[in-house]
């Protein structure tokens, strides 16, 4: 019977309680000792003993217990990309074995929009080039903590530094106004920029930091219109652009969004005018959860370069 090294401890001596690290994930990742009891079911209490049992065995306080909340200490945050990561592997693997294949699932996070023009007309590509991979997408109209969603990867605008993940640059964007063929056919192209403002406009909400609207537009191109012609505003980018390729008027064009319904012919430019922005797209890992083989494959293709297979 093989023995350990003389020195080495075992794993039982190192960590004295894995279900203490089980119920701290849970508490962390809710951030709530009652929402953590309810998926463990055991009662709040339980919970909270085994907290305070693995803050007495290490020493150092892992939450801070504020008035009706409660947040992770630098400690705390250490411990739980540890354990977050850990448990997300061991989890992963489990789930394999179990199903008795290869196959690796991937849970992305997106807005409709990048979903919707980027990533599923382009999804055969991708099974083609990793026919192991399983994608599982979950949309997002804001930027939500992603220490609190089952999420592997999220992809996101605007400037990279966000607290809950590390960022991977994926590519830049500009801005500038689309419609319909047959629209532009049936109206004159504007010459200006103010001819441009009393054309019908179509508006979307802003769903992420930095996504810029008409008004917005208009001031980064040198304009500052006294009223614009809206006809439509839509709470989803989706929306905004169905309604262009339907004829009802001009939007904002994302380029890395609508790039594939202008080499279409689907929709065309209205004016050579456009805006660069400085916030860019960037695929996003949370912490705690180290990049896997079929993640880090997944950014490079978002970002277009080749992908290879295993």
């Amino acid at each position: 019977m093989k023995t350990a090294p003389e020195g080495v401890k075992g794993y039982r001596r190192l960590i004295p309680s894995l279900t203490a690290l089980v119920d701290f994930e849970a508490v962390a990742r809710l951030s709530s000792f009652t929402l953590a009891a309810a998926e463990l079911g055991v009662t709040q209490a339980a919970v909270s003993r085994q907290i305070r049992f693995l803050e007495d065995t290490l020493g150092v306080r892992l939450f801070y217990r504020l008035h009706r909340s409660i947040q992770l200490t630098s400690e705390g945050e250490q411990l739980y990309q540890v354990i977050s990561d850990s448990m997300r592997r061991i989890a992963g693997t489990f789930d394999r074995l179990s199903m008795g294949s290869l196959e690796q699932e991937v849970v992305l996070a997106s807005t409709a929009a990048f979903s919707h023009f980027r990533v599923l007309p382009q999804l055969s590509a991708l099974q083609k080039a990793q026919p192991h991979l399983r994608l599982r997408l979950i949309t997002q109209m804001f930027t939500a903590d992603l220490r609190h969603n089952e999420v592997d990867l999220a992809v996101r605008y605007g400037n990279g530094k966000w607290g809950d993940g590390t960022a991977t640059f994926l590519f830049g964007e500009e801005v500038f106004p689309v419609c319909s063929p047959a629209w532009l056919a049936a109206h004159q192209t504007p010459a200006t920029l103010e001819e441009l403002a009393q054309l019908p406009l179509i508006e979307s909400d802003a769903t992420s930091e930095g996504w810029m609207g008409w008004e917005g537009w208009f001031q980064a191109a040198g304009f500052r219109a006294p009223r614009l012609n809206y006809v439509l505003r839509c709470s989803l980018y989706t929306d905004a652009i169905q309604a262009v390729l339907l004829g009802q008027g001009v939007v904002l064009g994302w380029r890395r969004l609508v790039d594939a319904l202008l080499d279409a012919g689907q929709l065309v430019r209205v004016t050579a005018a456009t805006v660069k922005v400085q916030d860019a797209y960037f695929a996003v890992v949370p912490h705690g959860r180290s990049g896997s083989p079929a993640t880090e494959h997944l950014i490079e293709w978002l970002r277009g370069a080749p992908i290879w297979t295993d």
